[in-house]
């Protein structure tokens, strides 16, 4: 059985691609991934197109374009997600560039219709000027129904694993998100990141406040975090929110945005309390969270349409453009569902 790059089967590798050469490390890696997952034969061979297509599309196309290939899981199966994010001149017709035919490269323009129809699932979004990020899900059979939250993480350049760490959880109808920063960035970072991830997903059916709790004792070995827990309940239409450190969480509409408070401390090894705070939603809003590796001038008004897009495309846009390569960078996105 092939060897996997460490870390594909956990939160996934991150490639630079500029060169066809690097174009086809990436196919590589997402069928020795497809194997390791359990992928048919046949699925392996769409997830193939698709990768090398988007890979493609980088290489000629963009600038800056980097490919994530990781796992991606329901409580019954697994399948592969790639995603592509460049800083390149972008696409102002999304529906034209989608259509087999069209091209600026003197192609056959067949590389956009190729993905969208070998995917079980996909999304993109794209400004003129700022760039364009796809997200492709290849599962077994059917497709699961599109998540309400999705999350991505980079590490400090250099290092090979991430001090920030998300996780996604419905506990007996609550609908939480977790996002965690391990204190500095390397091996002992990830170490605490992995172990706040551990124990939110085994911690019991809890308001936000009660699990950060359990997860500032759970931390106690560990050089410790900063960490927030935010619950969104769609019948109440509120958002419920505690953290500890310095997460940022928001809750950004259409019409404007609202900050929510993490209070100071480091969970692990000191805190002054631990509150909960209630923040209304609309069904047309998110909730943004990010790490300090993400500055908080993003502004959603400069990506006309990206509310609308999938968890996963507007975690990926604001990490290409919000997120710093001096620190480990990590965001979650979640939705009413």
């Amino acid at each position: 059985m092939a060897t996997l790059p460490e870390g594909l089967l956990d939160g996934g590798v991150w490639f630079r691609v500029e060169e066809a050469a690097t174009a086809s490390a990436v196919r590589r890696a997402a069928e020795r991934l497809a194997v390791q997952v359990g992928l048919p034969d046949n699925r392996t061979a769409d997830l193939s197109i698709v990768t090398a297509e988007a890979a493609g599309n980088l290489v000629k196309h963009a600038d800056q374009g980097t490919m994530l290939v990781r796992a991606v899981r329901n409580e019954h199966e697994a399948g592969v997600e790639i995603v592509a994010i460049d800083h390149g001149p972008g696409m102002a017709d999304l529906v034209r560039s989608v259509g087999d035919g069209h091209s600026t490269a003197g192609t056959l323009g067949i590389g956009l219709g190729a993905i969208v129809r070998q995917s079980s699932w996909s999304d993109l979004h794209s400004v003129p000027g700022k760039g364009t990020v796809l997200v492709a899900q290849i599962w077994p059979a059917d497709p699961p129904q599109p998540a309400w939250a999705a999350g991505l993480t980079r590490p400090l350049t250099g290092e090979q694993v991430s001090g920030d760490a998300f996780a996604v959880r419905d506990a007996d109808g609550r609908r939480q998100v977790l996002m965690c920063d391990g204190l500095g960035h390397g091996g002992l970072a990830a170490a605490a990141a992995h172990e706040a991830v551990h124990a939110f997903t085994e911690t019991a059916s809890a308001p936000p406040a009660a699990v950060v709790e359990v997860l500032h004792r759970r931390l106690n070995h560990t050089r410790g975090a900063a960490l927030a827990v935010a619950e969104l309940d769609a019948d109440a239409g509120l958002v419920r929110y505690a953290g500890l450190g310095n997460i940022a969480g928001t809750v950004i509409s259409p019409s404007g945005r609202r900050g929510m408070i993490s209070l100071p401390g480091i969970a692990g090894h000191q805190r002054r309390q631990i509150r909960q705070y209630d923040y209304p939603i609309t069904p047309d809003a998110i909730v943004l969270m990010h790490s300090d590796g993400v500055v908080d001038r993003w502004n959603a008004t400069d990506y006309p349409g990206l509310l609308s897009r999938s968890p996963a495309v507007i975690a990926a846009t604001v990490l290409r453009d919000a997120g710093i390569r001096r620190d480990d960078a990590g965001v979650v996105v979640a939705r009413l569902p």
